[in-house]
């Protein structure tokens, strides 16, 4: 999975994994603001690595959390989810509005590979002093650059640079920042 080549979802190992983030990511859904303590422990056990001042707003949903990479002074608001069946990296200074999407997963395109049950999986790269409005997804393999914006509802389906305003469904670069 994290090689990036087919993996079967329902390998056991790979279940009891989901089950675990599941519950995290439910006791976490569960918390109030005022538990930010509780929110922190949870998110250190459930993610590979949170740095200080992370805030995400519940509700969150994950896939594994294990391949979940978080920096410092991150927020992420409301209804948000992160499919990380390969490596989410996300730097140090990164906003998320609400509902944004992380996807690593996806399908074979072959109907015949896909009906054996097999999945892929990409890692995705988020740069430092990115802001990533709502509603936006991103998907598998894709990397964003450092101080880039990502606007509101866009689908990012390949690599947007550093230092770029971009937008739309395909994303695409609207505005150099340097």
């Amino acid at each position: 999975m994290l090689a990036g080549e087919l993996y079967l979802a329902a390998d056991a190992e790979l279940v009891a994994d989901r089950k675990r983030a599941r519950r995290l990511s439910r006791v976490y859904n569960n918390t109030t603001e005022e538990e930010t303590e509780r929110r922190t422990q949870i998110l250190t056990e459930l993610f590979a690595k949170v740095g200080a001042n992370v805030e995400i707003e519940p509700p969150f949903y994950c896939d594994y959390g294990s391949n979940t990479y978080v920096g410092d002074k991150f927020y992420m608001n409301f209804g948000c989810v992160i499919l990380d069946c390969n490596k989410v990296e996300i730097g140090d200074s990164v906003l998320c509005g609400p509902y944004v999407q992380i996807y690593t997963a996806y399908h074979p395109i072959s109907p015949e590979i896909r009906l054996t049950g097999k999945e892929l999986a990409a890692p995705v790269k988020i740069g430092n002093n990115v802001w990533i409005g709502g509603n936006v997804i991103i998907c598998p393999g894709v990397t964003i650059g450092d101080n880039t914006t990502i606007g509101a509802g866009s689908v990012v389906v390949k690599d947007i640079p550093a230092n770029v305003v971009a937008a739309g469904n395909p994303c695409r670069i609207i505005r150099n920042l340097s």
